[in-house]
């Protein structure tokens, strides 16, 4: 009886002890720090991401992830529900990204800001605050990935289209071309051979002509120099040019005196002879038309209108 009393007594002991250490360890790892609830919508697809999956704030661990929903009012439209610690600097301009661990595979929300100092979002469990979710690393590198691909496959056609058969033998042709150039290249040395021994000859040819050259400039210096001792002659005081300027001024003062003196008598003489002339043509002109005239002298005037004796012509 003793014993199964004491075997009793034991169990009991042991089951509260259990119990006791369930307890305690609850009460070690309740969760003293409050949440605020904030969601995610997203259409892109979000995989290795689950429940209780970590939320980081700039890498510091903020909160958790509550639940992954269908969005009931819009078809295809994913909810990701969040706990985040109060005090955590969650903004209007905060944003989130899927980020992953090591090479496991699985994900966390990675919180991040565009600036700071914008003001904190607010949330209650009514009015639940969004963030939006933009495109991660791997999601970046898939649609980098599929530019990349698609680019290759554009250049991979244009290199078929260059080595077509037509584009081939275009390109034989051009080797051919190239060929041929390179052999008529090579033979230019050897039909330049006779011009090149010629240089020397045409060295000494060209030494010789500088030769006269500065044979001629030395003879053009000395002619210059002549002409400038001639000048110089010429503009002395008592030279040529000096000599016939007073010639010019002799000549200007006659000629201004025959100008005020000379020419005005000849000019009164030639009037008088002009009218001297005239009275000699017209004596000549009467005498030829009447010689008489010179005997019985000239005919009377015949009276004009209004003279007396002045008689109208008839018809």
């Amino acid at each position: 009886m003793e014993n199964r009393s004491y075997a009793l007594m034991t169990g009991v002991f042991t089951i509260a002890l259990l119990v006791a250490a369930i307890l305690v360890g609850l009460w070690l790892n309740r969760d003293k720090n409050e949440f605020a609830p904030y969601e995610i919508i997203t259409t892109q697809s979000i995989p290795g991401l689950n429940p209780q999956a970590t939320v980081r704030y700039r890498g510091l661990e903020v909160g958790r992830v509550d639940e992954i929903v269908f969005d009931p009012k819009v078809t295809g439209q994913i909810l990701i529900r969040l706990s985040v610690e109060e005090g955590s600097p969650i903004t209007t301009t905060t944003f989130a990204s899927l980020g992953y661990q090591g090479v496991t595979g699985i994900a966390f929300i990675q919180l991040d800001d565009d600036r700071t100092g914008s003001p904190l979002l607010r949330t209650d469990p009514e009015h639940v605050g969004r963030i939006p979710l933009r495109p991660g690393l791997l999601d970046q590198l898939e649609k980098r990935g599929l530019a990349i691909l698609d680019r290759t496959e554009q250049i991979t056609a244009r290199i078929n289209n260059l080595m077509s058969d037509e584009n081939q033998r275009i390109i034989i042709g051009s080797f051919d071309n190239i060929s041929r150039a390179a052999e008529a290249y090579g033979k230019i040395p050897e039909r330049l051979g006779p011009t090149i021994d010629k240089l020397p000859r045409l060295a000494d040819k060209l030494e010789q002509s500088l030769t006269s050259f500065d044979t001629f400039a030395d003879s053009a210096t000395s002619t210059v120099r002549n002409y400038d001792r001639l000048a110089t002659g010429l503009q002395a005081p008592d030279g040529p040019l000096n000599r016939l300027n007073d010639a010019i001024g002799s000549l200007r003062g006659v000629t201004s005196d025959l100008e005020s003196d000379t020419l005005p008598h000849l000019t009164r003489m030639t009037d008088e002879a002009r009218t001297a002339l005239r009275s000699v043509r017209r004596t000549s002109d009467a005498l030829g038309d009447r010689p008489q005239s010179i005997l019985f002298g000239g005919p009377n005037a015949q009276p004009g209108p209004g003279e007396p004796g002045f008689v109208a012509p008839t018809k």
